[in-house]
């Protein structure tokens, strides 16, 4: 598991987050103080305070974690 803080501070941005990491076969979750929820979930990140840095953990394998790093790019603080 990885974890990597994201920025979603806008509708298109949770839009394009979420279909960027459906593409993958893995699990994320969004972690927000006690809340922790699935990224691929757009209800679920609406929940959040989108104003602050969220730490988002990747549950991929090793060799295709610099796939999914890549595709995060936009959104990693």
């Amino acid at each position: 598991m990885k974890t990597v803080q994201i920025s979603l501070n806008s509708i298109d941005k949770v839009k394009s987050f979420v279909n960027d990491i459906t593409k993958f076969d893995y699990d994320f979750d969004l972690v927000s103080g006690r809340y922790v929820i699935d990224a691929k979930s757009i209800m679920g990140i609406f929940s959040l305070d989108l104003s602050k840095p969220i730490d988002l953990n990747i549950h991929a394998d090793d060799a295709e974690l610099d796939a999914v790093l890549e595709s995060l790019k936009p959104y990693t603080i």
